[in-house]
């Protein structure tokens, strides 16, 4: 026959011309090898992932190209102890990064600006701007007073008189009580070699009107020659954070993440991950092979087939998708366990057949009745690998093609490099001399009795577990936020995690894009009526509303406060603080036995303590350390207070503004240049439910169809994924069962092959609502991959059950059910490496399939051989202990 023909000069060849043989997949390995070094990149980005044709992912492309400003953008979060400190810092961190022109395109501050600076009082309600003028009028003569003498000696002289009972200077801008609590906490961490720095923007004010936190965006340079094209950015990042830290002043944290962050951050953890689970699996498989092969030229052997079965599948990689996705990764493991498969069917049969012919008969019988079975199992195992293809999940389909094409590359590299080195290679003497029973051997004996003498107690267990398997796999918890695939270490998704928390943050919100003003205004109308719409943001949002009674208030704060907060001066050089602070004790001693509220006593008598630790360091101190000492105090008290004063007085200009005064930056924000207007939709309920998710969703497409934003990409993600995932398993099943068919040519046996592929699912998902493992992006393509893992299995086990009743009895001896051991085991250990990865959904996608081979090995070995014990009887013979099979 033309196929026999075929495989006898395959054989020929290979064995005939090993050093040839070897040298050709050497060139032609350095070759490849230098191929997908060049070629194959890594691309994290799942929102391409899926259907990405669908309207969603349209709409989604429309916005960004519309609003495309900060698309590939850093986003640095800048946090401190005050607002004040946040906002010196932030600006310091600008002009840092805007300097560094070999690092990155630009950067800017949202709202920091000189139009703000002047105007930020009007886009202030009315209310909060009424509480800041009576705070402020209660605050104007401690702010003339301290104008006047701006050190430490004039704010305790304030605070003394403050103290004072009938004194008209209590004045003193905020509550006395909570004054003091905040001077003492920050002289104790002076005190105690700590900074300190009080914030007089929240006392003043009495409310912050300003947030904690300052957003810095970033738009970095990429170097795409790296692996991680952003590191060189975000590394000179770092180094400007650690360069505005101030060792006087408290540390300030700041955040990177945003989209270019969570992404670095991926392939860090991805390579790392990746990295560690390829040197778990390689020293796990390399156990697995010592033990099965008991052979160390045997292993050496496997590892180098396996090696160039690696690299010719990387440059097919490099060539047909170019780049991989998060998905689309695990076509690397799936190379270790499925390549270093094929070895050991074939070292495995090569073994046996040394213990009845020499080396090159043995090398050639292998490989002639190796071959067909091999291919037979590729081409099975192909299709539950292919069935991702045809689906909308661009990243499992590109899986799929990657996968199960590199099942053939794998095998044929095994068939040409294996035979090839093994005739190299001295026979493994001890197979041939092994000589009488060992323990292994005898126990393997009684274990594969056991599915034959308790086949009806087996199949009725089965049957049971499979019921509440059906329950347990109907509720499978599913998790399809991408952000919770990634590892939550990192410093990108913490800060985006926090992100969320705030609703005035919170990435997840929903946008809908406007033609013109009237429909604009119309449609935020209808949006902000629905019950689960908390807001809705446009352009026309950003022109104050009572303009006239808001310059009113702003205009009387100014006359009210006077020439002192307009030439408000800077902290004076520091006097000596002893002689006032004495007086301040003093009034604290006098007026401590008058005050009955207990919290006010606890409070005097902490400043006074404080104070009194003062006094004990001025005196004990000599120059230049007192000098210091009394700066760092001053700083603490007031170093915020004159930046807060320039800020107010700049504040009070504020004039009537239009929408045409915004500036160009921050119009272009919300009116694109083809004239479309922007609607940011913030939600009222936590999305992070699904429910609520689905609700937010689903209310505001009954207004506006065509909403976009992160939200609806996960959420239509979720649901395209769903719809791929079975259609995958549709696909495989049909495909497979049809294939059955046509190579078995029994309904019976295609049966008895898809019954424990089939139960060897339900387990898994079963499996997976037990361990609280949620379904998601990642691991997902499980169930569809696992199918096309075990049907080779099943048929290799199917035919050693059906050939003879005395093969039956001793099923776990064959070199063929051995070699599905452990191939198994190899294959099981490369996605379980993946499982103590530190990133999630890469870890999910390990435990899930690694627990899923484990159903595999159950189902092949217990429950199919039960099963066919019960269908498979012998009718002439009637039931007997051990029946005929049927052959």
């Amino acid at each position: 026959m033309p196929r026999s023909r075929i495989y006898t000069f395959w054989r020929n060849w290979t064995i005939g011309h090993p050093i040839t043989a070897l040298s050709i997949l050497v060139v032609l390995g350095i070759l490849a090898f230098q191929y997908a070094l060049g070629h194959l990149r890594i691309n994290t980005d799942t929102t391409r992932l899926i259907a990405p044709d669908a309207p969603f992912q349209q709409h989604s492309r429309s916005y960004e190209k519309a609003f495309s400003q900060d698309l590939h953008t850093l986003l640095l979060v800048v946090e401190s102890d005050t607002p004040e400190l946040t906002k010196s810092a932030s600006k310091r961190l600008l002009r840092l990064l805007r300097d560094n022109t070999d690092h990155f395109n630009s950067a800017y501050i949202p709202y920091d600006n000189e139009f703000f600076r002047q105007n930020g009082l009007l886009y202030l309600d009315t209310d909060e701007l009424e509480s800041l003028s009576d705070s402020l009028s209660l605050a104007q003569p401690f702010i003339g007073r301290i104008a006047q003498e701006t050190n430490l000696t004039g704010f305790f002289s304030i605070l003394e008189d403050a103290l004072k009972p009938g004194d008209t200077t209590r004045t003193a801008a905020i509550d006395l009580t909570s004054l003091t609590h905040k001077v003492t906490l920050a002289l104790d961490k002076v005190i105690n070699g700590e900074n300190a720095l009080l914030s007089w923007e929240s006392m003043i004010s009495g409310k912050k009107t300003h947030s904690s936190k300052e957003f810095i965006i970033v738009s970095p340079k990429f170097d795409y020659s790296h692996i991680r094209p952003a590191k060189n950015a975000i590394e000179s990042i770092n180094k400007a954070i650690a360069s505005i830290q101030d060792p006087y002043l408290p540390a300030v944290k700041v955040w990177v993440t945003g989209e270019v962050a969570l992404e670095d951050d991926e392939l860090a953890g991805i390579s790392t991950g990746t990295f560690t689970a390829s040197i778990f699996s390689v020293v796990l498989v390399l156990f697995i092979l010592v033990i099965a092969y008991r052979s160390i030229l045997l292993t050496v052997a496997t590892l180098i087939t396996l090696a160039l079965g690696v690299i010719f599948c990387g440059a097919f990689a490099a060539f047909s998708v170019t780049e991989l996705n998060l998905i689309s990764l695990a076509f690397a493991v799936t190379n270790v366990g499925l390549g270093v498969e094929y070895a050991i069917h074939f070292c495995l049969r090569y073994r046996d057949k040394l213990n009845r012919h020499r080396k090159e008969r043995a090398l050639r019988v292998t490989l002639m009745t190796i071959a067909p079975s091999l291919l037979l199992a590729a081409g099975t195992t192909s299709i539950g690998l292919y069935a991702f293809i045809p689906t909308d999940y661009k990243g499992v389909a590109e899986l799929g093609l990657l996968a199960g094409t590199s099942l053939f590359i794998s095998l044929s590299v095994t068939l040409v490099a294996l035979p090839a080195l093994l005739k190299l290679l001295p026979a493994p003497v001890k197979f041939g001399s092994a000589k009488g029973p060992h323990a292994p051997s005898e126990l393997s004996k009684k274990l594969g009795t056991l599915p034959l003498q308790y086949a009806k107690p087996i199949s009725l267990v089965t049957l049971v577990i499979s019921l509440i398997s059906v329950v347990l796999a109907f509720n499978v918890k599913t998790d399809f936020n991408p952000i919770n695939l990634r590892d939550p270490d990192t410093e990108s998704v913490i800060a985006f995690k926090k992100l969320m928390e705030d609703e005035e943050t919170t990435p997840l919100t929903l946008t809908v894009l406007s033609r013109d003003e009237s429909s604009t205004k119309i449609l935020q109308q209808k949006l902000s009526a629905l019950p689960s719409v908390d807001k809705t943001v446009s352009l026309f949002d950003l022109q104050p509303a009572d303009q006239d009674k808001k310059l009113a208030l702003i205009e009387e704060m100014g006359l009210m406060l006077g020439a002192e907060v307009q030439n408000f001066p800077q902290l004076k050089a520091h006097s000596d603080p002893g002689p006032q602070i004495t007086r301040l004790i003093g009034t604290i001693d006098a007026i401590l036995p008058e005050k009955s509220n207990m919290e006010e006593r606890t409070s005097l008598t902490r400043l006074k303590k404080e104070l009194q630790d003062i006094l004990i360091e001025l005196d004990t101190r000599y120059q230049p350390s007192r000098e210091i000492f009394i700066e760092k105090i001053q700083t603490a008290l007031l170093g915020t207070l004159p930046a807060v004063m320039n800020d107010l007085s700049a504040s009070l200009k504020a004039r009537t503004i239009t929408l045409s005064d915004l500036p160009p930056d921050i119009r272009d924000k919300w009116l694109s240049r083809d004239g479309l207007y922007r609607i940011q939709i913030f939600p009222k309920k936590d999305l992070n439910d699904l429910a609520n998710l689905e609700e937010f969703i689903t209310e505001v497409q009954s207004v506006a169809p065509e909403t976009t934003d992160l939200p609806i990409i996960y959420w239509e993600s979720m649901r395209e994924v769903i719809k791929a995932f079975q259609k995958a398993v549709v696909i495989a099943l049909v495909a497979i069962a049809l294939l059955l068919l046509a190579i078995r040519r029994s309904i019976l046996d295609t049966a008895l092959i898809m019954t424990p592929l089939i139960l060897a699912g339900l387990f898994t998902m079963a499996s997976a609502t037990i361990t609280g493992t949620a379904i998601n992006f990642a691991n997902i393509i499980a169930l569809p991959l696992l199918l096309g893992l075990g049907v080779d299995n099943g048929i290799h086990m199917l035919v050693k059950l059906r050939h003879s009743l005395s093969e039956a009895r001793d099923i776990y001896q064959s070199s063929t059910a051995r070699a599905i051991f452990y191939g198994a085991l190899t294959t099981s250990s490369g996605f379980g490496g993946l499982a103590f990865s530190s990133h999630p959904g890469i870890a999910s996608m390990g435990l899930i399939i690694t627990i899923g081979i484990f159903w595999i090995m159950v189902c092949t070995f217990i429950i199919l051989p039960a099963l066919s014990k019960l269908v498979l009887k012998d009718k002439e013979n009637g039931i007997r202990s051990q029946p005929r099979l049927v052959g």
